[in-house]
């Protein structure tokens, strides 16, 4: 008999990728998202499957989900700062609300549960590269400290009922992501650069670009997301890539990836945001024999090619979705 998984987030970036890994591997996959950032046409390519079914669902309110279910992968959230700060309470909602209803239902099952922590626990980090031991650096009033603290409170929250109620569970903390699905105008890093390379425009840079970023490609992440799962290890663990570079140098790069003859422009950095970012992937190479195996240059022309396929309509479009009847004044 097929195992069953809870994929919340499912219509996401990451969430979207791991159902596909998870049909592949041969599981019945539930689905859920709310779809406040997630869009449907990253999984209607599932629809059609029987071993696949999706709940349009709010994590934040009462989970129920019928029947047995051996695993859940908690990937609900906003992930990027131009959500996160539009829509603050509902991110710290789902962090909290939404895992904490998350984790209750893992009891219920006796299903083991992930859930997908971040590098941002470590804030503007003091101790380079991160390892899973460093507590962080965290501006808990500042803006993103929604987000931030909500991740926080996650891992907490998650070690408690491991520890009080026995609950299988498993945290990983996500460093910079890539690849296919990714929205463009979502203010993380490279679907911004190649959305600006594609339209025409100047590439912005924040700050003088000398803050590094370690991106991992999706397909790497999901790997490393379904080997934790499997493991026996109940501690966080990094998921990343540990190639670092500035943000100056991976803009000279996009130029040229993209060809195009844009200049790199420079404004103010936001509050808070972290200056250097890289993890270290010890654990994740001793524990569960991970590496990512994708290189910077094949991914990114993987993603070039996902970006330069779009419609002219979703190149230009900004973002618009309105939060509003998600947000509790």
């Amino acid at each position: 008999m097929s195992k069953r998984v809870l994929i919340t987030g499912a219509a996401g970036f990451l969430g979207s990728h791991l159902c596909d890994r998870f049909i592949k591997e041969g599981f019945d996959v539930v689905g859920m998202d709310n779809l406040i950032t997630g869009d449907l046409k990253n999984i209607e390519h599932l629809f059609k499957l029987p071993n696949f079914e999706f709940y349009h669902h709010d994590v934040t309110t009462f989970v129920n989900v019928s029947g047995d279910l051996d695993y859940i992968m908690h990937f609900a959230s906003p992930a990027s700062p131009i959500d996160y700060l539009k829509i603050p309470i509902q991110t710290l909602k789902v962090g909290a609300l939404g895992t904490h209803n998350l984790l209750g239902l893992a009891k219920e099952k006796n299903a083991r549960i992930l859930i997908a922590s971040t590098s941002e626990v470590y804030g503007d980090p003091l101790v380079h590269p991160q390892t899973e031991e460093y507590y962080g650096n965290v501006n808990t009033i500042g803006p993103r400290g929604v987000y931030d603290e909500a991740k926080r409170f996650q891992e907490a929250i998650t070690m408690a009922y491991h520890r009080f109620h026995g609950v299988e569970t498993r945290i990983l903390r996500i460093f910079n992501t890539y690849g296919p699905r990714m929205r463009l105008n979502d203010g993380r890093v490279i679907p911004a650069f190649l959305g600006q390379a594609l339209r025409g425009e100047d590439l912005t840079v924040f700050g003088d670009g000398s803050q590094t970023r370690s991106f991992c490609y999706v397909d790497d992440q999901v790997e490393g997301a379904f080997r934790l799962l499997m493991s026996d290890y109940s501690n966080p663990v990094n998921i990343g890539n540990p190639n670092e570079i500035s943000i100056k140098d991976f803009a000279e790069e996009i130029i040229k990836l993209t060809g195009t003859d844009q200049k790199v422009v420079y404004m103010d950095l936001p509050k808070d945001d972290p200056m250097q970012r890289q993890p270290d992937i010890t654990k994740a190479r001793e524990i569960l024999g991970w590496e990512p195996k994708v290189s910077r240059k094949e991914g990114m022309a993987k993603t070039y090619d996902y970006f330069k396929n779009l419609s002219q309509e979703e190149l230009f479009k900004k973002e618009h979705k309105d939060f509003s009847s998600h947000i509790r004044k």
